[in-house]
């Protein structure tokens, strides 16, 4: 644990939900959001979050080298992107609240996929560069939602900027049934595997 916590921790999100899961596993990130023009090259969920938070991990990565003027010692940038899927077909963040009943009614009574891409970029202490990509998967099981239930919910503000329009964290939580992967993998990122790939990187 000492030696990670002589590595700078850069996420390249806003994500208070990230923030805190590294909080939680004693990593206390910089903040600083990438502004890369996502462009998605594939169709397969697995795929996209990997190629985003690629994106994402390497826009960061290149601002802070083009800042630092010597080696300062080990950083690493955490990109991520999570995306909900179900059958194969990526759901967004609503556009309305309508838009986000929709996506509740598609999810309900059923499972669905909840897939995080993570890539890490960064230095190690000699300078050298260091990097890995991966996807992490949680199958997500709803308990039947009547349709009092589905609008209810589409209609409070906790699904308008969430992936697939709810959060496992908040009142959705009612509606789980149960999970198979890693639940802060729904929550956005996979906090314990971020934890073994920096451990393994460095």
């Amino acid at each position: 644990m000492k030696k990670i916590e002589n590595i700078q921790i850069i996420l390249a999100s806003a994500s208070p939900r990230r923030r805190e899961l590294l909080g939680q596993i004693g990593l206390h990130p910089q903040i600083l959001p990438s502004t890369v023009e996502e462009n998605i090259t594939s169709t397969k969920p697995e795929e996209v979050v990997k190629e985003l938070s690629w994106q994402k991990a390497e826009d960061v990565f290149d601002k802070i080298e083009g800042e630092r003027r010597e080696n300062t010692g080990s950083f690493v940038v955490i990109g991520a992107d999570t995306v909900v899927a179900n059958a194969g077909e990526i759901l967004g963040k609503p556009k309305s609240h309508a838009d986000a009943a929709r996506m509740i009614e598609e999810l309900q009574g059923k499972e669905h996929q909840v897939y995080t891409g993570v890539t890490l970029i960064g230095r190690d202490a000699d300078g050298k560069r260091v990097q890995t990509v991966f996807a992490e998967k949680t199958d997500v099981f709803v308990y039947p939602m009547n349709e009092e239930e589905i609008y209810e919910y589409a209609n409070s503000e906790e699904p308008m900027d969430k992936a697939g329009a709810y959060g496992i964290q908040g009142r959705f939580a009612a509606y789980i049934e149960r999970i198979c992967g890693d639940y802060n993998n729904v929550v956005g990122l996979p906090a314990g595997r971020v934890f073994q790939e920096i451990k393994r990187l460095f």
